[in-house]
């Protein structure tokens, strides 16, 4: 089948055989000690946190954490899958999820949480369901993230140009990124990053920008096509910086260094930007503007158990812990990033009081599920090859987009068919 194949068989096959699941004891006899992958150092404080009153209710199990960098955590995981080492409770995304509940490796948790009445109601709907395949629930949401627009107080003030807020469209970062642009300064108005067009697509094609829409792409929508030239538009004017300069430093890098005025990004990066003094002193963040109605992508990690696992007893009870008001407010309280049970956030907004974080929560009730399929990869990366000459300055984008959609669509009908 065509996604063996592009597992290599690391994770079917050989996790059919026992495997000593990540070291540590067995449920049962004595103490268990359970492994935990995660891949952001950031995160590591607040998880110790949780950890460790897990351990206090739970004080004949104990939690290691194996920190892998996002570079080569999937690689990581997918090589201790075919050795038996994987963890026993490990971070999963949207991008891979289905691919690895098609494949068996996930335990599933519909059971666990109708026995143990989890309160997966206290989590947004959008995220519990990316972590749902076909009617059984596989991941626990533990954190969620929307996009907000981040810009430069000071860059502002320095024109003249009145704050980004909720009455601001598309059209009027376009103005204010011709005014903010200043080539003897190289300081841009707005960075468009071709890398990351899933996460601000359906914003500015408003009703058309849905990645997937019953099984298909919409690239080749006229709508979406719009939203796409609005993008290269201002790189070819110059009010933001071509795909070749993104390369050397991303838009965040750059609007750290005060290069761009205008950034999309993610809430989870909030950390980061408050840890630059410029951007901690005059950074601000709005809610998206407005194209043909309001919209932002949602996101969010989930806790899953691996299916081999010798510890799944004690594992779910880590996850469900996990899960829970208890393990959210601490979370909330490192500031890492948002918290996903409801009622939660209030420490996560006033870890960081310069920032109006407060946006990135009210995203939440025009949000849309970050787009997924079995086999995400293989179709999301052809953007970059087929997009790249368009987000560089060289034109081209209409082509560009419905080629991307021909390919998308025959990648997922093959998808589909194995």
């Amino acid at each position: 089948m065509r996604r063996r194949t592009l597992l290599g068989g690391a994770l079917a096959a050989p996790m059919l055989a026992a495997c000593s699941g990540g070291g540590g004891g067995a449920d049962g006899g004595g103490g268990t000690t359970l492994s935990y992958g995660m891949w952001d150092p950031a995160q590591v404080p607040g998880m110790e946190k949780i950890i460790a009153a897990f351990e206090k209710a739970h004080p004949r199990i104990s939690v290691r954490i194996e920190l892998t960098p996002w570079a080569s955590y999937w690689t990581t995981l997918k090589t201790s899958m075919r050795g038996g080492t994987a963890p026993d409770v490990f971070w999963m995304n949207a991008v891979n999820f289905q691919l690895y509940a098609a494949n068996g490796v996930l335990e599933p948790l519909s059971g666990h949480i109708k026995a143990d009445a989890t309160p997966v109601d206290r989590h947004p709907d959008a995220l519990v369901k990316l972590y749902a395949y076909r009617g059984t629930q596989y991941g626990l949401p533990k954190d969620f993230d929307t996009i907000g627009l981040w810009y430069n107080k000071a860059l502002f003030d320095k024109v003249g140009i009145p704050y980004p807020d909720q009455t601001w469209t598309w059209d009027d970062v376009r103005d204010a990124a011709a005014e903010l642009t200043d080539p003897r300064e190289r300081v841009h108005g707005f960075a468009a990053e071709m890398h990351r067009q899933f996460k601000i697509y359906p914003a500015i094609c408003g009703a058309g920008g849905h990645v997937l829409r019953d099984g298909r792409s919409g690239f080749g929508d006229e709508r979406s096509i719009d939203g796409l030239r609005f993008l290269t538009d201002m790189i070819d004017r110059g009010w933001s910086p071509p795909q070749s300069a993104m390369v050397e430093s991303i838009g965040r890098v750059r609007y750290w260094s005060e290069k761009v005025a205008m950034n999309y990004d993610v809430s989870a990066v909030s950390g980061q930007m408050y840890a630059v003094p410029a951007i901690k002193d005059h950074g601000g963040i709005a809610v998206l503007p407005r194209g043909r109605r309001r919209a932002t992508i949602i996101h969010g990690l989930a806790n899953v158990i691996s299916a081999k696992s010798r510890r799944k007893e004690a594992a779910w009870k880590f996850v469900h812990f996990m899960a829970g008001r208890e393990a959210a407010e601490i979370q909330a309280k490192a500031g890492a990033t948002i918290s996903s049970y409801q009622g939660t956030q209030e420490a996560w907004l006033t870890s960081m009081p310069e920032f109006d974080l407060k946006h990135f929560i009210e995203m939440q009730e025009y949000a849309v599920p970050y787009p997924s399929s079995e086999n995400t990869p293989v179709w999301e990366n052809l953007q970059y090859p087929l997009l790249g000459a368009a987000f560089s300055g060289k034109g081209g984008i209409e082509s560009a987009a419905r080629t991307l959609g021909e390919q998308m669509d025959r990648a997922l009908k093959e998808e589909r068919a194995s």
